[in-house]
């Protein structure tokens, strides 16, 4: 298989797995870069997650123009261009609705990384609201002009809300974006149980730092690829198994 090839199986099986794990439903979406061409990504046309396959797979410029496909894409194409415009490190971009991460995206409560396997969070993940700039609309980044905006209250960092919506993570590779994308859900649902016994303590700024350091330095077999392979296992990916 070639590197190409093998890059939009493992967007296929992302896909799988994100539906698979309840971070995605029905709707939500997962792209990768192009490998030889950094103005150029790959995104599934607009279908729920759990059925992408390989020929569902749509090539866009990074202003959110497929290049040569009359498919219906998905609305919000425009997170992922924006993003990957103002960030030349995102490889991966993740846009989802898990249940658990929308309560903080609509309290003064914002989310904080609790335990080790959810530092790769960052010292902060803010919320973008729609509201602040464009009034009201239906919360959807429908634009570049929302989507560069959204792209500002990112910043650095690995993960942000976006208020009455979802949230959107972004990684270095799609193993390391649905690894946050998955670890902010279980952070979100870990922290609205244990803030319910009492005065919670989240993970020191140092903490914070040297797990990001060691994941981000991990050898093959080690974190990110550990656990993708047993999400890809869960999702009915094994060593024997094709992508569809």
């Amino acid at each position: 298989m070639t590197d190409h090839k093998a890059l939009l199986s493992d967007l296929v099986v992302a896909s799988r797995i994100l539906a698979n794990e309840g971070i995605c439903d029905a709707f939500g979406h997962i792209s990768v870069r192009h490998p030889e061409n950094p103005e150029r990504f790959f995104l599934a046309r607009a279908v729920a997650p759990e059925l992408v396959t390989i020929e569902d797979i749509v090539e866009f410029n990074l202003d959110g123009t497929a290049v040569c496909d009359d498919r219906k894409p998905f609305l919000e194409r425009f997170i992922h261009g924006t993003l990957m415009a103002a960030r030349p490190d995102v490889q991966s971009v993740v846009h989802s609705h898990s249940r658990g991460v929308i309560p903080f995206g609509i309290t003064d409560t914002p989310i904080r990384p609790l335990l080790h396997s959810c530092g790769v969070l960052g010292h902060e993940v803010p919320i973008w609201d729609a509201g602040d700039v464009f009034g009201d609309t239906n919360l959807l980044i429908s634009s570049n002009d929302m989507g560069n905006d959204f792209a500002v209250k990112l910043g650095d960092g690995r993960a942000a809300l976006m208020r009455g919506h979802g949230s959107t993570v972004v990684g270095r590779s799609i193993r390391e974006a649905v690894y946050t994308a998955i670890y902010l859900d279980v952070n979100a649902q870990l922290q609205a149980t244990a803030m319910q016994l009492g005065t919670v303590k989240y993970l020191t700024e140092g903490e914070i730092d040297l797990i990001q350091s060691r994941l981000g330095d991990a050898k093959p077999g080690e974190g990110y690829d550990r656990t993708w392979q047993y999400w890809a296992r869960r999702a009915g990916f094994g060593s024997d198994a094709p992508v569809p």
